[in-house]
């Protein structure tokens, strides 16, 4: 594990000079997860702590309760009052922070940490978050949940300036458009830098004095505010508070900026209101169950979606299944609304992780059965609904449906806990392109004859609106962002309408992982 040391020097008149040495050490090769293929990924997750005796431990407590945001890489960064201190690498949280020995290399009462998968700029080293940069007032390092739709169109700009950008990342454009703000406090800077930014972010930032965190106009991604004793913290959800006993205080409210320093908390709201569009799949998929996002449990949500969905597409059956994990609590709301048996069809494997078998394509057809089982004794002459959250290229549930019919199910039937998804997410979810997505290309009649059932039904749009506590969905003023159901993408794509594709590749470097 290789290892670089960032110098940092400077001053400004809010006192954030001098943040000397970063030790930055990195990753090892990335593995790879045969049976999530055909699955949205996470995006990332974000945590921040001020005033803590251990704070790179509980930082580190933090994204492991964020694991599911992002697997492909993680990072912290302390700072001790003199120096900053970084560790981060691909891989688990658990498998590169567990031990002792690393977090005692990340003193201080002050720490960021980031988990990932990339939605812009590819798994490689350089990538991993926290970012960390020396500048005129000192060091900042920030971490970023959300995606830049602009980045490209400013980076171009950045460099044809002179800026050099050593990562292919969305947030390096923050830092670069920080680096050149003529303002002269950091949090001057940051409004500065944002103010010029198109996209959604949930952001936390560490000064020598300071803890930032910000949220974009439209509150797309999450960000809540914690206590623990003196302590301060940022995190994505609030399953990061309750692993480390810490009490949840409120959300961060969409454009709004805390600035934590020693003096306590205040907030900044410099930009113009817009209207609330909070990702409306977080709730379906992304956060933990267990989390509270906009004062409403995202477990009691799934279980209302599961029957909103059972009142608009019930069908005579024996049983309802899961596809476990994320399909569990819709399953249990439409079997208590339809009355039929709620069943453990499948079984779900939790110790596979990820595993470093090459994938050959043999292989990749093991995949699902890698993670998941069929329980034939439950599946074996019955009717069976199966409740999953969504369809992306329905590669996997081919797989699924496939396993179940072979346990010896006598009907299958599909009930999905999402609209059908017929456009590319481009606000921090990996979503491949819509030409790949089979909702995009096909009926709903012909996507149940390629996945193999023999009815497929989704939830409806206003069906999913009325289980988050909507009447239904405003046409006119939506009340949150859907546009992976909808297309009405509430923030401009300038990189998607203006970029041409040869134009989107930002690095020659090939770098192996």
């Amino acid at each position: 594990m290789a290892s670089d040391r960032w110098h940092s020097s400077g001053s400004s008149e809010d006192g954030d000079e001098g943040e000397p040495i970063a030790s930055l050490p990195v990753g090892h090769a990335q593995d790879i997860d045969l049976a999530d293929d055909d699955h949205f990924h996470d995006e990332c997750g974000v945590f921040g702590i001020w005033g803590h005796s251990d704070a790179a431990a509980a930082t580190a407590l933090g994204l492991h309760a964020l694991q599911h945001r992002g697997q492909e890489a993680a990072g912290i960064v302390s700072y001790d009052g003199e120096h900053f201190h970084s560790h981060k690498a691909l891989g688990l949280v658990g498998d590169n922070f567990g031990s002792g020995s690393v977090i005692r290399t990340l003193p201080g009462s002050v720490a960021v940490g980031h988990v990932r998968y990339s939605t812009t700029g590819g798994t490689v080293v350089r990538n991993i978050q926290p970012l960390f940069a020396d500048f005129e007032f000192g060091g900042m390092t920030l971490a970023h949940n959300g995606n830049l739709t602009n980045a490209l169109a400013l980076r171009k700009a950045l460099v044809r300036r002179g800026a050099i950008f050593h990562s292919t990342t969305d947030t390096e454009t923050i830092i670069h458009l920080v680096a050149t703000s003529h303002y002269s406090t950091v949090v001057d800077r940051l409004i500065d830098a944002m103010r010029q930014l198109d996209g959604t972010y949930s952001l936390v930032a560490i000064t020598r004095r300071k803890l930032i965190g910000m949220r974009d106009p439209y509150g797309v991604r999450p960000l809540v505010l914690g206590r623990l004793a003196g302590a301060y913290i940022l995190a994505s959800e609030t399953c990061a508070l309750d692993i480390i006993g810490a009490q949840f205080v409120r959300d961060i409210e969409p454009g709004e900026i805390v600035v934590i320093d020693d003096q306590g908390l205040r907030s900044v709201r410099p930009f113009a209101r817009v209207p609330r569009r909070f990702c409306i799949f977080e709730y379906i998929y992304f956060a933990r169950p267990d989390s509270t996002i906009d004062g409403r449990n995202v477990y009691e949500i799934r279980r209302r979606i599961g029957a909103e969905l059972a009142r608009e597409n019930g069908v005579d059956a024996d049983i309802v299944v899961p596809v476990p994990d994320s399909g569990v609590p819709a399953a249990i709301g439409y079997a208590h609304e339809s009355g039929i048996p709620f069943e453990l069809g499948i079984i779900r494997n939790h110790y596979v992780g990820r595993t470093f078998i090459e994938p050959s394509q043999k292989i990749r057809l093991l995949g699902v059965r890698l993670k998941h089982n069929a329980n034939a004794a439950r599946l074996k002459d019955k009717r069976v609904i199966l409740v999953d959250d969504s369809i992306v290229r329905g590669t996997t549930s081919v797989k699924i449906v496939e396993m179940v019919r072979n346990a010896g199910a006598s009907e299958v039937h599909l009930r999905i806990s999402s609209p059908p998804t017929t456009h590319s997410c481009f606000y921090g979810i990996d979503t491949p392109d819509r030409e790949e997505l089979l909702a995009a290309t096909r009926s709903i009649e012909q996507m149940a004859s390629f996945i193999g059932v023999d009815s497929l039904a989704y939830i409806s749009i206003n069906g999913l609106y009325r289980a988050v506590g909507e009447i239904g969905r405003d046409m006119i003023r939506p009340q949150f962002c859907d546009a992976c159901f909808t297309g009405d993408y509430p923030i401009r794509l300038t990189d998607q309408i203006d970029a041409e594709p040869a134009e989107r590749q930002l690095s020659l470097l090939e770098e192996v992982p």
